[in-house]
């Protein structure tokens, strides 16, 4: 009677233990919920100000907050668009969210739109 009070006791200790560690144990899982902020961290719009559209190249100079999605911290820079139409929507002095993304190693706005 005592071995079988003392297996049921040792039984339950793992079972709870199994179960706890199992629960905490979640640092490497992929969850939706995970995938869908890093899609979101894509997807937020930056803002800025155009400080140059250049038509012949194809680039607009943009001085802009962070680019949370690049890791870039506020500056002036010239990034390419990619449609030539974004160009004929803005001028010099426009404030702009857009989104920038590293495309073919170029730094290319992906969407644009005026505040």
């Amino acid at each position: 009677m005592k071995n079988a009070i003392v297996s049921i006791v040792l039984g339950c200790a793992v079972a709870v233990s199994a179960t706890a560690y199992a629960a905490g144990d979640t640092d490497n899982m992929n969850t939706a919920g995970g995938a869908q902020q890093g899609a979101d961290v894509k997807n937020d719009m930056s803002h800025g100000e155009v400080k140059k559209v250049d038509n012949a190249a194809g680039k607009l100079t943009i001085k802009h907050g962070p680019l949370k999605n690049l890791d870039m911290e506020a500056m002036t820079m010239v990034f390419k668009v990619k449609d030539p139409a974004m160009l004929s929507q803005v001028k010099v002095g426009d404030k702009i969210d857009f989104v920038a993304e590293e495309i073919d190693g170029a730094l290319t706005v992906t969407k644009l739109q005026k505040q």
